[in-house]
Parts: structure tokens; sequence; C-alpha cells
């Protein structure tokens, strides 16, 4: 900030955002002044507001219009925000550095390389499920046992969610993007040799290393959006990370019914299977070794102020616990981590099932049932994409999931009753509608849950919302093969899934939407912390970041 010409002009421009207890920096941006934690004041447990102790009485500091005369206060302001000489300055501000902040062109890059490895571990998951009529023939088992080729990746994910978030909160987003790009790549070459009738473990062994890659890959969305992308892009970037996922679903869906067509003859179809798993395992290779050189742990400025409060706070302050415990003290949270995995379950229900349904109704129809699964994700790539959009646009979180939970029930009940009507192109219509909403509500849930957790790890947040999708997908997938098998269609088993949608869509209805990143980043908030909240009944002395609203209140 330049130096003003005159002392009044310099009080005049600077002193409104010392009052509202932020800094300035360049480009008129203002960041929280938390530089005061890094400093002891003279009362154990005070507040500090600019560097000020609030004594125990809860007097205002002389800042705010104690016994100082405005002649006073104008200098000190001037002492604080103008430039010093290298002798001169507030003790302490040395250690404490104010962060620029800016956006690193780099961030693309980062986000694309993510995109296609999940993109190519969404594709490993589904690429069983879709043709499990011929993988069922070629390695002589049951559909259960092809089932379970897609249930391994929900399984793995609900015990490993832990260790997962810890490393990522504790070692960082390069160590578990690596882990993740590179356990998605050993599991496709494994998948190489199990070209053989006898070899169903070989390729179960393969599926489950690429289950536990999955767990470092689903949880990243959120953290890569906050890390790496500014308030305006943020929602958008959260949703094209997880598009890419589901384009790797769409991908699964299509490709596999035209790479391994159903063949009695067993060395063309083991000739197509190998194709098929050796491309996937070179693509996958390809990917990790991208990862490894592109792939950054953060970008040299923090891109929004939000995130600038958190890298001032000091590393010992987070507790990796303390924050799991905090999200389930946290009630809106537990009603969206419910409500996310109902959604997210059906949908990895339906995905896993889907072949099962059509051929239900439309025998020898493989290859349309790929091509109605791929226009079901598309659609809801699509959604994701415009969800996005318009949560940079509007902020209006609670009251979009809540309109595109209740539209997905409305796409799953059409869906359901019109399957059996004997007409494809129905089935391609319903099946987008119910796409458009139902996988467009994903980067939602992520987004809607970083904003009521803040200031909470996104890849925590994230996790758990996963691990319940796992759970759910577990539970809705078992019961529909179930009913499915019990009364040969599946109308009972999406009736059993509307049900519990409609469940989720009275819980979304009782979220209270605290938009606390948001209100970082404007400014506007009152009693946020940048640091993990503290429970009720811990004993250390708090600093509270205060801005405009909690000084009117002093």
């Amino acid at each position: 900030m330049a130096r003003p010409d005159s002392k009044e002009q310099a009080s005049e421009d600077l002193e409104r955002p010392l009052a509202n207890g932020y800094l300035p920096v360049p480009g008129d941006a203002l960041i929280p002044d938390r530089s005061a934690e890094q400093r002891k004041g003279p009362q154990a447990g005070c507040l500090v507001l600019n560097g000020d102790p609030l004594d125990s009485s809860g007097a205002a500091p002389k800042a705010l219009g104690g016994p100082q005369t405005s002649l006073a206060l104008e200098e000190e302001t001037q002492a604080r925000l103008l430039p010093s000489g290298p002798d001169e300055g507030t003790p302490g501000d040395e250690d404490a550095p104010v962060p620029r902040v800016a956006l690193s062109m780099r961030r693309f890059a980062v986000l694309l390389i993510f995109s296609l490895y999940s993109l190519v571990n969404a594709f490993q998951w589904i690429q069983y499920s879709i043709i499990s009529n011929v993988f069922e023939g070629f390695y002589t088992v049951s559909s259960l046992h092809i089932a379970w080729l897609s249930m391994v990746y929900m399984l793995a994910y609900v015990p490993l969610i832990f260790p997962a978030t810890w490393l990522l909160d504790t070692k960082g987003l390069r160590l578990t993007a690596l882990l993740g790009s590179g356990l998605n790549a050993l599991g496709a070459w494994v998948k190489c040799g199990s070209v053989g009738q006898h070899l169903f473990w070989v390729t179960m062994l393969g599926q489950c290393l690429c289950s536990v890659a999955q767990v470092f890959i689903l949880g990243l969305p959120s953290r890569i959006a906050s890390v790496w992308f500014g308030p305006k892009e943020v929602s958008t970037a959260c949703a094209t990370a997880v598009l890419g996922n589901q384009l790797g679903t769409a991908v699964g869906f299509l490709l596999p019914p035209v790479l391994v067509p159903n063949t009695k003859n067993s060395t063309d179809l083991a000739c197509s299977i190998s194709t098929m798993f050796y491309g996937t395992a070179a693509i996958s290779t390809l990917l990790f070794i991208l990862t490894a050189i592109a792939f950054k742990e953060k970008p040299p400025h923090p891109p929004s102020q939000a995130q600038a409060a958190l890298q001032r706070s000091p590393p010992e302050d987070y507790s990796y616990k303390k924050s799991i415990k905090n999200l389930f003290k946290n009630i809106p949270f537990v009603l969206l981590l419910i409500s996310y995995g109902i959604m997210t379950g059906s949908f990895y229900s339906v995905s896993t099932l889907l072949n099962q349904m059509i051929l239900a109704y439309y025998e020898g129809e493989e290859v349309n049932a790929g091509r109605i699964g791929l226009v079901l994700v598309v659609a809801g790539m699509v959604g994701s994409i415009l969800c996005g959009l318009w949560l940079d646009y509007t902020k209006t979180y609670k009251q979009t999931t809540l309109l595109v939970y209740i539209l997905s029930f409305v796409g799953m009940v059409v869906f359901t009753f019109t399957l059996d009507l004997g007409y494809l192109i129905i089935v391609f219509i319903t099946g987008g509608i119910l796409g458009f909403f139902m996988t467009g509500y994903l980067p939602l849930g992520f987004e809607f849950a970083v904003e009521i957790t803040y200031p909470e790890s996104e890849g925590t947040s994230s996790g758990l919302l996963n691990a319940a999708a796992q759970i759910f997908g577990i539970l809705f997938t078992l019961a529909q093969e179930k009913l499915i098998s019990t009364y040969s269609g599946p109308l009972e088993g999406n009736i059993f899934l509307c049900v519990w949608i409609f469940v989720g869509i009275i819980l979304t209805a009782l979220i209270k939407s605290d938009l606390r990143r948001h209100n970082i980043n404007m400014g506007i908030t009152s009693d946020i912390k940048a640091v993990p909240v503290e429970s009720p009944t811990d004993k250390e002395p708090k600093t509270v970041m205060l801005s405009k609203q909690s000084e009117s209140a002093i």
C-alpha cells in the first residue's frame, strides 16, 4: 500500500481495515490479523484484537475508544500500518508475515492430472459389473462373486478411511496423490495376470489394490479445490474433480461391452479381456509418472483468505483426533453425512446392478445397458458442472442441495416405474434424468460439508462422507441384489431405494446452513476461528479473531 500524502488521509484510508479486524494487503484484499496469536498478552486467557488485549473486565482497548486522544490513535494507526525502518515495527511481526493471496497457473495441471487418474480408478470399479454375465461365464462364478468385484471398493473404504485422512492431514496432498495413483497402476498390472478361467482370485487381488487406491482418491476433490482455487472458482473446481470420477464410470459403462463382446469362444474372450487390462495398466502408469512430476503440495501463495488464515495457524494447534470429534459433534454435518450416504449409496447400487436391471426386461442388450449407464453418468457430469457454477455464483448451498435431492427422488420414481414398459428409448431418457440429479449431487455434498465444518480439514469431512456412501452402497447393493433374485425383477429393489431417498430429503431439510468458509472469505464472520474449535471443557487460553460485528458488541 502506498504512503498517503497527509496524516489525515492516512488515518481515513487505513483506520477502516484496522477497525474491522483485518490487515491490508496489496490489491485492497483483507486478511484476518492473526499475528497476535503468536504474541503473549499481558494476561493469560485474554481476548486479543489487532494485537491489543482486552482486560479481564471486558474493557475495550485504547484503539477502540479508551482514554486515548484521536491524535494518538491516528499516530498509532500510522505506526502499525505504514512502512517502517529495519529497526522499527511491532514486536513479533517478523515472525508472522502477512501472506500474499494469489492464484497459481499450476492449479489447472493439478486438477487435470487428478481428474484423469480418478477417471481410471472409477473405470476399474465398474468394468466388471457392466458385463457381469460375460465375466460369470469366463471365470465360472456366480453373479454375487462379480458383484463383490464392485463392492470391494466400498468395503475397503470403510476401515481405511481414518488412516487415509490422517495421512492426508499430516503428510500432505502430494504423498496422498502419489499413493492413490501408484496403487491404481499396481492393481491394473496385477489384473493383467488374471486372464485365465481359474484365476478369479488374481483379478480379485488386483481389484482390492485398486479399491485401496480409491481411498486416497475420493476425499481429494474438496481439498484440491480449497488449497489451489480461489473463492469464485472453488465449487466449480470441486465439481470438475468429481467429474473425473464420474467420467471414469461413464467410460466403464461404455467401453467394456465394446472391448469384451459376449462370445462362447474362450480364447477370443481371453484375448479381449487381456486387451482391456493391458490398456488400462499402461494408461495408469503414465498418469502415475505425471503425478510424480507435476503434483505439488500447495501453491506458492494461498488462493483465498480462508486458506491464508489456516496456513497462518501454528501446526501444533491441529489435532486429527480433535477434528474427528468436532465433526461428530456438528449436528448439521451428521445430518449431511447420513443424507449423503443414502444418495450416493443409491447411485452405487444402481450402477453396480444396472446390467441385471436392464437384462431382466431386455434380454441380450448388454451393449445398450452400457450405453444407458453412459447416459446416466454423462448427464450427471453436466449436472455436477452446472451445480458447481451455480454454487460459485449464488452460494445457496442448502437450497441447491435440497432441490437436487428432491429432483433425484422424482427421477428415481420415474425410472422405477418406466423400466418395464418395453421401450429402451424411454429407459435412456429416464436414466439420463436420474443421472443428471443423482450424480450431480455428489460435489454439492462435498462443498456443503466444507462450508459447515470450516476450519476442519476438507479431506477429513469428505472422507467421512465417502465412508458413509460406501456403507450405504454395500447395504443397498446386497439388499437390491437379494430383492432382484427373490422377485425375478428390479421393481421391488428400486422401490426400496425410493423410500430411502425420501428419508434423505427429510434429513437434508433439517440441516442448518452455516457458511463458515464463505463468511471468512467475505470478512463478515463474527466468531469463527482459523484453528480447529476446542471443546468447552478445554482449559487452555483461547485467542479469538474478531471482526466488525464483535467490535460493535464490545
